[in-house]
């Protein structure tokens, strides 16, 4: 699998995620209209910032108790978690809750498993279930969630490794990952380098503009000619 540098993973995070979006469409024009959340996520931490890493994909049901059990049970959880373990790092767990209509019944997410987590080299968590422990998540984990919740019910990994959609953006295992309060967008592997430079071009252009508009005496004509000057800048 293909990976970035770390420096470039840094790069990354200097940046929110309508930026990185705006980029992308610079840089791979047929990802305007896909490979992003498009539904609303709840964000636990907006402080900490953007997240950057790798994916790591599974899917849970709470509703009711797994299928397995003893050794079987065992196996889905240790599977689970040397999968978490292994490949690229910092990585980002991205979970689909299959609870349809229901989804969010029970959180996966709190305390343990945040630090669980963190300890094997996640930085965040993308999720269209629940997720509850707010003030006792591991320190620097950000959670992306549907919602708030306060059970784990009967929460249970039931996949882990595949393709998933979560809030509008389908995911595959080791995708790099951009996520922030406004959302997350996968940033294809063979582009990323591309992002920061488009990220400071449009941010030129775009001052050109904002600078006009906050100009004293600013109207249609000069927001015309501040188009055309942004236009020239690259």
């Amino acid at each position: 699998m293909t990976t970035v540098t770390d420096d470039l993973i840094e790069q990354l995070k200097e940046l929110d995620t309508p930026t990185v979006c705006n980029a992308l469409e610079s840089v791979v024009p047929q990802r305007r209209g896909y490979g992003y959340t498009t539904h609303p996520l709840v964000c636990t931490r907006p402080e900490l910032g953007s997240m950057v890493g790798y994916a790591r994909t599974a899917c849970i049901r709470a509703m009711h108790p797994s299928d397995n059990r003893g050794e079987a049970a065992r196996d889905m959880q240790h599977g689970y978690y040397q999968y978490i373990d292994d490949g690229p790092k910092p990585a980002i767990i991205v979970i689909q809750d299959l609870d349809g209509e229901s989804r969010g019944y029970g959180s996966y997410w709190g305390e343990v498993n945040s630090n669980i987590h963190n300890g094997l080299g996640c930085v965040g968590l993308i999720t269209d279930g629940s997720v509850r422990d707010i003030p006792d998540i591991a320190p620097g984990f950000q959670m992306l969630a549907d919602r708030i919740g306060p059970s784990h019910a009967f929460v249970h990994p039931v996949s882990y490794g595949g393709g998933i959609n979560v809030a509008g953006m389908r995911v595959t295992s080791g995708d790099l990952i951009h996520a922030d309060q406004h959302g997350a967008v996968v940033i294809p592997m063979d582009k990323a380098h591309e992002v920061p430079d488009a990220a400071a071009a449009i941010a030129r252009r775009e001052r050109v503009i904002i600078n006009a508009a906050q100009e004293d005496g600013f109207d249609f004509e000069r927001l015309k000619k501040a188009w055309g000057d942004a236009a020239e800048v690259h």
